[in-house]
């Protein structure tokens, strides 16, 4: 009898799903390929899944060009509220946080969170439980970049939440959230994601983001996800752990395709989800147009980027 063949290492990273602005993309490109350079390289040097998601998730965070820690949009107060969530498919421990504004890194925030007896904590609440656990405090305006500024200012223009109505599939603005799903090898895989939200959103509002079963899942038995996009038809489907759940019966792809199907038929939810498959195939799927993806495995020679050029110029 052939002997099981141990689980392929992978990591898949996204950098938001939407209409990514022409001016935006190469960022984007950059942003998605040195992230999953970032994980690649904990996996291949022994690490675990969790260590590779963390590394690859504060490579985006730390990226101003993206929705995520330094660089998030802001809030209708013109402040930055990031939401972030992690979990592991072994231990099926999952944290995360939200509406927090002084922290560079949220993922390593929602990492303290998951590693204490609870699953999710939310505002000035969630930043006094971070300075006691030790994760580094920040002043909240090394966050803002004058680009979230000035799309603010745009944006309350046009009415509340930017005047956009996101159940609109024509409606086209900047790329949200990022997230990593990983394999290593041992067969664990773990999940996470971070964003700022939407711009001129109000203050206190949450997503999917930090949210185990709608932003992110992981399951060793099955696979891990992780989501982008609209966060409220996100938060009712439960996208994250539906796409996994069909990882038990299908490839990684099909399995992010009948994922987002019933996203798009049954919720109108536009956005996309990036899948690793407890074999370690990969797959990922979008309805919008463009998603910014990078991913990297035993078989490439250097990570994969695609997606964003789904994207017309």
């Amino acid at each position: 009898m052939d002997k099981p063949q141990p689980p392929r290492k992978a990591i898949i990273v996204h950098c938001g799903a939407w209409a990514i602005p022409k001016a935006e993309k190469e960022a984007h490109r950059d942003g998605s390929l040195k992230a999953a350079e970032a994980g690649w390289a904990v996996l291949e040097g022994g690490g675990s899944s969790m260590e590779a998601v963390r590394a690859a998730v504060r490579v985006m965070e730390d990226n101003p060009a993206l929705n995520a820690g330094r660089g998030s949009v802001l809030t209708a107060a013109g402040h930055v509220e990031n939401d972030a969530g992690l979990m592991s498919g072994t231990t099926l421990d999952a944290g995360g946080v939200a509406a927090i504004g002084n922290r560079s890194n949220p993922i390593d925030a929602a990492h303290a969170v998951l590693e204490s007896q609870y699953a999710l904590l939310v505002g000035t609440g969630a930043e006094a439980f971070l300075d006691e656990a030790g994760v580094p405090a920040v002043d909240p305006a090394s966050l803002i970049e004058r680009r979230e500024q000035a799309r603010l200012i745009e944006a309350l223009k046009r009415g509340p939440e930017g005047g956009v109505d996101f159940r609109d599939a024509s409606v086209r603005g900047p790329a949200d959230t990022v997230g990593a799903v990983a394999i290593d090898h041992l067969g664990r895989i773990a999940a996470g994601a971070s964003t700022g939200g939407i711009c001129g959103k109000p203050p206190g509002r949450m997503g999917d983001t930090p949210v185990p079963g709608a932003g992110f899942y992981a399951d060793d038995l099955a696979g891990g996800a992780a989501c982008t996009g609209w966060g409220e038809p996100l938060l009712r489907m439960g996208l994250a752990r539906r796409a996994v759940e069909h990882a038990r019966e299908h490839n990684a792809m099909d399995a992010t395709w009948l994922g987002m199907q019933e996203f798009e038929t049954r919720f109108a939810g536009r956005g996309g989800v990036i899948l690793i498959a407890r074999d370690g195939s990969i797959g990922f799927s979008f309805n919008t147009p463009s998603m910014a993806v990078a991913y990297m495995d035993e078989e490439l020679q250097m990570p994969f980027m695609g997606g964003i050029a789904a994207d017309p110029e």
